[in-house]
């Protein structure tokens, strides 16, 4: 899961070199939370116009996380 949001969020930004992705599964219900971190500068590139971009990064990850039964959120920060 984590490789599929490097490939989408590196072709978004200008500096793919900063991209983070932490990975917090504490949750008791099984929910895994990635947080993808960005340079500040490409920030609006990965949320896009009224959060457009962001809502289909989650769409895509929970798409195949259902197929992989797994609870997946995505915080872009």
């Amino acid at each position: 899961m984590e490789n599929l949001l490097l490939v989408i969020v590196r072709s978004l930004v200008d500096k793919p070199e900063s991209i983070r992705i932490e990975v917090d599964n504490t949750a008791p219900d099984g929910l895994i939370i990635y947080r993808v971190i960005v340079d500040d500068s490409d920030m609006g590139r990965v949320i896009g116009k009224q959060g457009r971009v962001a809502k289909s990064i989650r769409q895509i990850v929970k798409s195949v996380s259902v197929k992989k039964n797994l609870k997946v959120a995505v915080e872009i920060g």
